[in-house]
């Protein structure tokens, strides 16, 4: 199964409302991000033991280790979770920015370093996510 047939696996696996909010949010970071290369990560380690939720990602960001290896990950992420949705925006340094810059704005979500987390996408403005994304993408 390739990369798309496994992300349209993984939003037609939730049950309503998620689903279709699953997949406007993908639209919406495609429309952001049109040219991204997609990841599907099932939340497996090597040893295929669950350790997270699945995840679409989006982007391509290169992580430098203090031994000098690199590693290849995606820039934004989108994941169900048991009490809603994810969007993870990868890469800041600041720890803070997100939240100063975007948690007043969004709506109702949580947000940390690089996660924001909310319970339905009726509770966020749709925009200001986009615009979160646009920021760290640019």
């Amino acid at each position: 199964m390739n990369v798309q047939d496994q992300i349209d696996a993984y939003i037609a696996s939730h049950p309503e409302p998620k689903r279709a909010e699953m997949q406007e949010l993908h639209n919406s970071i495609l429309e952001v991000m049109p040219d991204s290369k997609l990841w599907f990560l099932d939340g497996r380690n090597s040893e295929n033991k669950v350790v997270s939720n699945p995840n679409i990602g989006y982007g391509l960001r290169t992580i430098t280790y203090a031994d000098g290896k690199t590693k290849e990950f995606y820039q934004i992420g989108l994941s169900a979770n048991t009490s809603g949705i994810s969007v993870y925006i990868l890469g800041i340094d600041d720890k803070t920015y997100l939240a100063k810059t975007y948690a007043e704005k969004l709506g109702k979500a949580s947000v940390t370093g690089y996660c924001i987390k909310f319970k339905k996408l009726k509770d966020i403005d749709i925009a200001v996510l986009k615009g979160a994304i646009r920021n760290e993408t640019a």
